[in-house]
């Protein structure tokens, strides 16, 4: 019976014990926490339509909770911001940034000015991001354009189009680019109510 005594206050230290070492725990975490980690709020896709005059839309690239949750989503938000950035802002140099070098080769600035000269880009969600094989991903996503009809493709001449996407990427030297492959050359489209 020597031994009871010495049990009864065994069970209080340790139950402290465990406690201050979760409060512990807990407190370094936050103390340590990089509050810029975190991931960027996610949204829903819109059920409502944007009206006429508000089109194209905000210019912020966001992404769907899906597309938010991978681990290269920031990178590839950041760059197809830089890449609708360049294109709404009429900024050659900027776009070139943002593509691979074949694009740059096959698009010269003359006819890329001419291309994009009186586009505007907007309502931009990424909703998916796949990696692909050897240094490359998709990105499935939307956006609207707003344009004059005679610079909107000829199969469809309007001047407000919602465009279901999928951007190729692949990564070089010098960070992630817009590829171009067939994925990206028959996008499906469809003029704005």
């Amino acid at each position: 019976m020597p031994d009871r005594p010495r049990q009864l206050w065994l069970l209080p230290v340790l139950l402290i014990t465990v406690i201050a070492t979760a409060v512990g725990g807990l407190l370094t975490r936050t103390l340590y926490e990089d509050p810029g980690t975190s991931a960027p709020p996610a949204v829903l896709p819109a059920q409502t339509s944007i009206p006429p005059s508000k089109q194209p839309g905000p210019a912020t690239v966001e992404g769907t909770l899906d597309a938010t949750s991978h681990p290269l989503y920031e990178t590839v938000r950041e760059l197809l911001q830089r890449y609708f950035d360049a294109i709404n802002s009429r900024d050659y140099t900027a776009w070139q940034r943002t593509v691979i070098r074949e694009r740059i080769d096959t698009t010269p600035e003359k006819e890329w000015r001419s291309d994009y000269r009186t586009t505007h880009d907007g309502s931009i969600l990424i909703y998916r991001v796949e990696l692909g094989e050897r240094d490359t991903a998709r990105v499935l996503m939307t956006f609207t354009s707003v344009q004059d009809p005679a610079d909107a493709p000829k199969e469809l001449p309007a001047p407000c189009i919602h465009w279901n996407v999928v951007f190729p990427l692949v990564q070089e030297r010098d960070g992630w680019k817009l590829d171009s492959s067939p994925a990206s050359a028959s996008p499906q489209h469809e003029a704005c109510a």
